[in-house]
Parts: C-alpha cells; sequence; structure tokens
C-alpha cells in the first residue's frame, strides 16, 4: 500500500509535469506559437514524468520516483539551457538558431536561409515577469524535481 502521502506527491509531481504539457500545447494550439526544437526537447521529459508517475501510482519503487526526479531535472536542465540560447549567453543548435560568421557564400547562406526552419531558438515568443517559457520550465521543474525527491523520502 502506498503512503497516502507518497502518493499526494507523486500526483503533485506528475500532475505538474501534465500541467505543463497541457500550457505548453495550449500556447501551440490555441496561441499560435509554434514551438523550437529546444520547446520540443523540453517536452520529452515531461511526457516520461508523467508516465513514471502513473506506474510509480500502482508499483512505487524508489527507482521510479528517482526517475521521475532525474526526468524533472533533465528538463529543468534543458530550459535553463535555452533561456542561455535565448540570452545569447551560448550557441544553440545550428538548426534553430542564427550563427554571426559561417564562411558561406552569399548564395549558399540566402539557400540555408530559405530552407531553414521559421521557429527559432534564439528569440522570446513569450515571458512573463521577465522569464520565458524556458525559464519558467527551468524553474518550475526544478520544484517538480523536489516534489519527486519528497516522494521518495515517504515510506
Amino acid at each position: 500500500m502506498i503512503a497516502p502521502t507518497r502518493r499526494k506527491l507523486i500526483l503533485i509531481a506528475a500532475g505538474g509535469s501534465a500541467f505543463m504539457m497541457l500550457g505548453a500545447l495550449a500556447f501551440q494550439h490555441i496561441g499560435g506559437m509554434a514551438p523550437c526544437k529546444l520547446c520540443i526537447w523540453q517536452r520529452w521529459p515531461h511526457v516520461i514524468a508523467i508516465a513514471i508517475g502513473l506506474v510509480a501510482l500502482a508499483w512505487p519503487r524508489a527507482i521510479l520516483i528517482l526517475t521521475g526526479a532525474v526526468a524533472a531535472l533533465t528538463t529543468a536542465g534543458i530550459g535553463f539551457y535555452h533561456t542561455g540560447v535565448e540570452r545569447s549567453w551560448w550557441e544553440g543548435p545550428t538548426s534553430c538558431t542564427s550563427s554571426g560568421s559561417s564562411g558561406m557564400s552569399a548564395d549558399d547562406l540566402f539557400d540555408q536561409i530559405m530552407a531553414a526552419h521559421l521557429v527559432r531558438c534564439d528569440e522570446v515568443p513569450w515571458e512573463m515577469f521577465g522569464l520565458s517559457m524556458a525559464s519558467w520550465n527551468g524553474v518550475v521543474s526544478l520544484g517538480l524535481a523536489m516534489i519527486w525527491m519528497m516522494a521518495l523520502r515517504q515510506n
């Protein structure tokens, strides 16, 4: 039998990831904000955390709960990496960011621009209180990881 507190914490952690996914899908499908490559990368660990949460409710093994925490930390890490790309602290994937000097001819550069996917990882399409969606994902996901760890400590 799962301890009631452990069960609640698993529900909160997995539910938090479900809420983050619903928010991302709402921004995409209702708000019309197509996700960039890094946005998509941030979604996968949330999906994994949701699935782990569902399994952990029936089979509350420490390894599952720890894996939920790792999934939350993974999406937090990607979110903070994405924040750095948005703030120009470092380069992001070349498939979704601009680069200053490439050594290409003007024709090659034009062809690359025309073939490039339109959603850029190094632009902030939305922010609240000075934090982008990627930043919020990082912050919230750190909190979710802490909740997973609290669930791990429960008997």
